[in-house]
């Protein structure tokens, strides 16, 4: 889950990111869309050749609410676009994810591609169509490759040292694992 949208009444998650930001990103251009074609009515308002009283509340009322919720949509847009672009769900901004070797704030960034692809899918023809094109099941994500040090395989592993022990003989064709195993 990302996080409930009480605006769709749903909550954003795997399954329907993809179209949470299409939807933004539609109404964003649709706000856009009104507020440029309402200016040209509010020019003439504001010259006074508008004929009707109510015409002019509705022209005003229209650009008021298109242009705040064009102010609004686009920081919200913006910021789930940062989001994408770092591969990190609302929840995981506010508090970061714990991995068997510990917390990891970057832990899923794959880069800027690659992030983009987790959420919109391969195919870049299919990035603005609101179909199902997100790869994986939802269960299980791609890692962002860690250094030896935070591989929780290799955390275990006392680093190489040479031993003082390793200068004496050994007979030909045998370690000294052979014989340190043998003692």
């Amino acid at each position: 889950m990302d996080h409930h949208c009480p605006w769709v009444n749903n909550c954003i998650g795997f399954s329907n990111y993809k179209f949470f930001l299409q939807f933004l990103a539609y109404s964003v251009l649709y706000c856009l869309y009104i507020a440029t074609t309402v200016f040209s009515y509010f020019i003439k308002y504001w010259r006074g050749e508008l004929p009707s009283v109510r015409s002019k509340f509705h022209v005003l009322f229209l650009l008021f609410v298109a242009c705040m919720f064009f102010v609004s949509l686009v920081i919200l847009f913006g910021y789930h676009c940062w989001l994408v672009s770092r591969n990190k769900t609302t929840l995981e901004a506010f508090c970061t994810p714990v991995f068997t070797s510990g917390p990891e704030k970057n832990g899923f960034n794959l880069g800027f591609i690659k992030n983009i692809q987790q959420v919109f899918g391969d195919n870049k023809k299919f990035w603005l169509i609101p179909i199902g094109s997100s790869p994986g099941d939802g269960h299980s994500f791609p890692m962002r490759s860690m250094n030896e040090s935070q591989n929780p395989l290799l955390a275990n592993e006392e680093p190489w040292e040479d031993n003082e022990d390793d200068s004496r003989d050994y007979p030909e064709g045998s370690s000294s694992l052979a014989v340190e195993s043998e003692t």
